[in-house]
């Protein structure tokens, strides 16, 4: 096992593709083709993370937060990103890390969340934008059926609950061979009409090296006439932060307490009690608060986040229950995802869960 191969399984659950502009995900310390003993997962990749690593003897760290966020211009040591990475390094180990695609999965940081508070039938708040492709693609009409088998078993074809969807014309195609190609039909230098279907399949943005390789493997021609366009379609499946209902409505109060509870929250900053049961619940892990005006929009009767400021608590209006619960607390049991996911899909490898604690906010 190398570490590109635990990072295709990771790119099952949290395609890299889908992380946020401005993140820094994937590998950030190692080498991809490096044989991987133990893996320790953890929220942050800090220089106790990495002693942590050393003495259980893991040479790879899946970590949720990005220990490399910005350049840096020298390894000196001079500050804790430096002396984690100089650490790393040292000891030969890789830092794999997933923070925003993570957060845009589907079972990912907002799903955990939801499975800790009972949230039912959690779906996402804000979808993604820009995550549909399609392929237009032109193909002999006798070998149609032979493009579209290949172009389905990459990844293309799939909307919502249904796969190998596919859009058909039929057509002539025309083209003339210059004097240095080889055309599998017609003749060099002379116009040759050939019936065409034209082929029209939608696939996720993560799956456009894989859909493009199954194209040029399974056509006929030399040349292959193809386009590709970005859709504007909403994808359901990607997105940050989830809404979902509690089973039985319960009092603002009493909410916030199983809040407490089941989050391990020593206190919470909150918006003023509206006076009526919490029903709807949003959730976005980490720093939430763009994501507002979408909770109140999604008829949400709390949104749990963190990291909001005093001038957006009057964002609530009177309409939502603003929770903040604090930036590690919202994230705390995402290792504990990536651990139940990696140990399902590696029953036979050592995976240990980090006892790092990496809070750097102490409550008095």
């Amino acid at each position: 096992m190398k570490v590109k191969d635990v990072a295709e399984i990771l790119e099952e659950l949290a395609p890299l593709a889908y992380a946020e502009d401005f993140d820094n995900v994937g590998l950030l310390v190692g080498d991809l083709d490096m044989s991987v003993t133990n893996i320790l997962v953890a929220l942050d990749s800090l220089e106790n993370v990495i002693d942590e690593a050393i003495g259980k003897s893991c040479n790879l760290i899946i970590s949720f937060h990005p220990i490399l966020f910005k350049g840096i211009k020298s390894l000196t040591g001079s500050n804790y990103v430096e002396r984690a990475v100089i650490k790393a390094v040292q000891n030969n180990i890789s830092i794999y890390c997933l923070h925003t695609a993570l957060d845009n999965a589907i079972e990912g940081v907002n799903a955990k969340i939801c499975e800790v508070l009972e949230v039912k039938d959690p779906r996402i708040l804000l979808p993604q934008q820009g995550t549909i492709k399609k392929l237009t693609t032109y193909v002999p009409r006798t070998h149609s059926k032979v493009l579209l088998e290949g172009l389905f078993k990459a990844g293309a074809g799939s909307i919502g609950n249904y796969s190998e969807c596919s859009f058909t014309v039929d057509g002539t195609g025309s083209y003339k061979a210059g004097r240095n190609a080889n055309p599998v039909k017609g003749k060099k230098g002379e116009l040759h009409l050939e019936e065409e279907t034209q082929i029209h399949v939608t696939f996720p943005k993560s799956k456009e090296k894989s859909v493009l390789t199954a194209l040029f493997e399974n056509h006929l021609y030399e040349e292959v006439a193809y386009e590709i366009s970005t859709l504007d379609n909403v994808n359901s499946q990607i997105g940050m932060g989830m809404i979902g209902e509690l089973e039985l409505p319960q009092a603002e109060q009493d909410f916030l307490d199983i809040i407490k509870n089941k989050m391990n929250v020593s206190c919470i900053r909150h918006s003023d009690f509206l006076g009526k049961k919490i029903r709807k619940v949003a959730v976005l892990g980490g720093s939430g608060a763009f994501a507002i005006s979408a909770a109140i929009k999604s008829g949400a009767d709390i949104f749990i986040t963190s990291d909001i400021k005093y001038h957006q608590f009057f964002e609530a209006e009177n309409k939502i229950l603003l929770a903040d619960i604090g930036h590690y607390e919202t994230e705390q049991f995402t290792k504990n995802l990536l651990v139940d996911y990696l140990t399902k899909k590696m029953p036979n490898f050592a995976i240990s869960l980090s006892e790092s604690i990496t809070n750097p906010i102490k409550y008095y």
